[in-house]
């Protein structure tokens, strides 16, 4: 299991890690990918100057199931992307926490991160397993 202690989460089932130069790495959690079952596509954000506003809609992830948009959980910048992903978008399944991380993003306003879920508020936030 990944330690989740130091991330922060959205309602729409984001991950977000804050790092000390005040840019934070995204992807899907966890339990986003387990719905999603077999990940087949990423549809990945570029780099560019383009500041884009907390809730917006940045790409899509497609399964073999489904697909499930995801969203830039605070306003900001994007960096970088992974673009390995590309090649081998499974990688969301086998590890979202860590190497199927999505983007980069330079922060616009961190206040915007007091929004967020802490682990504990997230897993609250969960449906239970029999409503899934």
């Amino acid at each position: 299991m990944t330690d989740i202690s130091d991330l922060l989460f959205t309602q729409t089932h984001e991950w977000i890690k804050v790092n000390d130069d005040n840019t934070a790495v995204i992807g899907v959690t966890d339990f986003a990918q387990q719905l999603m079952s077999e990940v087949t596509q990423v549809d990945i954000p570029e780099p560019d100057e383009q500041v884009y506003e907390a809730g917006e809609e940045l790409g899509v992830i497609e399964s073999l199931r489904n697909s499930l948009a995801f969203h830039c959980p605070v306003s900001g910048t994007i960096i970088d992307s992974n673009r390995s992903l590309l090649a081998t978008p499974e990688t969301v399944n086998e590890d979202p926490f860590g190497a199927g991380w999505i983007f980069k993003l330079k922060l616009a306003n961190p206040e915007e991160l007091e929004e967020l879920l802490t682990p504990d508020e997230y897993e609250s936030h969960l449906p239970e397993d029999d409503d899934v």
